[in-house]
Parts: C-alpha cells; sequence; structure tokens
C-alpha cells in the first residue's frame, strides 16, 4: 500500500533540490560569524516545579523544549536533551537536567524532526501513564519504539486530558527521519487551554475583578516548528490565546529557510497575528541548524519589537532553566 504523504496549507512546498543545498554550502564558506554569544542558564527552581500543583508555569529548557505546569499537569513539548544533532554539539546545558524533571503527564510532539524529537530524551522521561501525542502518521512509529500510549491527531483535532484540552493546529514545515519517509507523518503546533473554565473573547474584552474569583490558567499556544504563513491568523480568530512559544531561529540563508523557518521578524509578525497577549522566543541558540546566530536572531527580534511598538514586557526572553509563572492575568519569573 502506498504511504500517505502529508501536504502544507495551500500544498505550499518546502523542497530543496541539491543545486540549493550545494549553494546554501558555499555561501557558508564566506560567512565569518560571531559565536560568542551563549544564551545564558538560570539555575531551575527544582523544588517549586516538583511541589506546584496549582500555578501555570513554563519553563524553557532550551530549543523548542518547554516544560510545562498546567491545571496539575506536567508537560512537556518536542523533548530534546541530546548533547549534540548531527555533527553539531549543544550549545550550552539544558535548562533543567533530566533526571531532575518532575514525573511527565504528557509529551507533545510537533512532528518528527530529529531536534524535535528526540527518542533516548523521551524514554527517560516516559512513564506507564504517560500520554504521548502526535501528529498524524507518526502512531505507528512510536508504537513500534515502545511507547504504549500514544494518541495520535489531526489538524484542529482536540483532545482532553485531565482537566484541559489540546487542540492540534496547523504549521508550515515538513517532516523526516529517515531518507524513506519525508513527510510520512504530519507536523502542527497546539493549543493548551482549560476544560472547565476557558476564558472566551467577551471577557476578555470585557474583564471582570478576579481577586476573588478562581484563577483562571493561560490559553497557552506552542507554535511548533514553521515558516510564516496564513494559518496564524486562522488560528488567531479560533483561540483567545494569553503565551505563544514562538520559534525565531534557524531563519538563514532566508532564501532556502523561509518556506519552513520565521524570520525573527515574520515571528513577531505570527505573534500579532495569532493576537496573543505575551510571546516566549523559542528556537535558538541550542543547536547550529542554520547560519544564523543567538544574538542576532535576538537583535532582530529587539528591533521589530520597537519598530513595531510592542510593548517590552509583552516579549518575555527566557534563559534556559527560568520558568515564568501566570497568576490569573498577571505573570512572573523564578
Amino acid at each position: 500500500m502506498p504511504k500517505i504523504r502529508y501536504n502544507n496549507m495551500d500544498n505550499i512546498s518546502t523542497d530543496k533540490t541539491l543545486k540549493q543545498l550545494r549553494q546554501w554550502r558555499e555561501e557558508r564558506r564566506l560567512k565569518n560569524k560571531d559565536h560568542s554569544y551563549i544564551v545564558p542558564n538560570q539555575p531551575p527552581e527544582i523544588d517549586y516545579l516538583h511541589n506546584n500543583r496549582e500555578d501555570a508555569s513554563i519553563t524553557w529548557v532550551g530549543h523548542s523544549t518547554f516544560f510545562i505546569q498546567y491545571e496539575g499537569l506536567n508537560i512537556v513539548t518536542d523533548p530534546v536533551w541530546a548533547s549534540r544533532m548531527g555533527f553539531q554539539k549543544r550549545i550550552g546545558q539544558p535548562g533543567i537536567p533530566i533526571v531532575d524533571v518532575p514525573p511527565i503527564d504528557v509529551i507533545l510532539l510537533s512532528h518528527a524532526h530529529y531536534d524535535h524529537m528526540h527518542i533516548s530524551s523521551i524514554r527517560q522521561l516516559y512513564r506507564s501513564s504517560t500520554m504521548i501525542i502526535v501528529p498524524q502518521g507518526l502512531k505507528a512509529k512510536m508504537k513500534r519504539k515502545g511507547f504504549a500510549r500514544c494518541h495520535e491527531m489531526q489538524w484542529w483535532e482536540t483532545f482532553k486530558v485531565g482537566d484541559i484540552h489540546i487542540t492540534f493546529v496547523p504549521t508550515q514545515h515538513w517532516s523526516r527521519r529517515t531518507l524513506l519517509d519525508t513527510n510520512t507523518s504530519h507536523w502542527g503546533g497546539y493549543i493548551i487551554e482549560p476544560v472547565h473554565h476557558p476564558v472566551t473573547l467577551q471577557e476578555v474584552e470585557h474583564p471582570t475583578d478576579h481577586s476573588t474569583e478562581e484563577k483562571v490558567p493561560p490559553t497557552i499556544y506552542f507554535a511548533g516548528d514553521s515558516g510564516y504563513f496564513p494559518g496564524f491568523t486562522e488560528i488567531g480568530k479560533r483561540y483567545k490565546i494569553h503565551i505563544t512559544l514562538m520559534p525565531i531561529g534557524a531563519y538563514e540563508p532566508e532564501w532556502f529557510m523561509s518556506s519552513q523557518h520565521t524570520t525573527p521578524e515574520e515571528a513577531l509578525r505570527a505573534f500579532c497575528d495569532v493576537n496573543a497577549e505575551t510571546m516566549i522566543p523559542m528556537h535558538y541558540g541550542t543547536f547550529r541548524l542554520a547560519d544564523d546566530t543567538a544574538r542576532e536572531a535576538l537583535d532582530r527580534l529587539e528591533a521589530e519589537r520597537q519598530r513595531l511598538e510592542i510593548a517590552e514586557e509583552r516579549i518575555r526572553v527566557l534563559a534556559h532553566g527560568e520558568t515564568l509563572i501566570v497568576h490569573g492575568n498577571a505573570d512572573t519569573t523564578k
């Protein structure tokens, strides 16, 4: 039976020719990049993370890996604790040592690329009660790897785990693990929201005093890996997003990467498209997957923020190991 091949919205292709690959390699030889800047590590609040059962919290481990606490569940996105990716060594240490990570309830995988789905890391985090949520086409592979509890999702499908709803939403990207399985599994991002008290657009437009009410956890959008595309606007129409985890790196050379990775400027444009309140940048400063550097990505992000006159506090640049804690309508870091 022929394998199913998945596509992007509007059938946008991310395919590159051998000639284009050679051109990138030749251009790279001529570049002289300053790689001295390293994303700082902040000692993680291990005791807090192990004891927390109430606060919504987001801790950046590195790249696209976040440890999220939400409605009493411990969630990890795209777990990669690998010390190297191919021929490239990891830049800096993971924000939380994997042996110190609290027991994981849910693992979210955005797609099958090695820098987003590291099997060894998943094995170390997985336990019999852990649920792994994957894009369509990836469940069989995970089952073969020995992960019994695995749920497969299509774009716009919602799945309930505990007291949260997780929705799989589109991105513009691609997938591959071997030379023969290109695009045989899908790709996407995730919306995380509470089951019992989701925030409506009306409530956001006409807020009430929540000082005496139950704390409402934020709706979190993990954007996975994506080029800039119209789907961001559609996601913003469907959900009231409070915090978005948005990729800003691996964009250079732009003529080669633009269909699959957003530039910092495009990431801010996507942040505006989804109409989120706060953005946490990710997918930079952990592995050298392209020609841009972490310092370049952050500098371009800041310059564009100023140009667009976005309030400084709406862009939360985290250190590895730093935790953003959300208390109702306010947030703090640890």
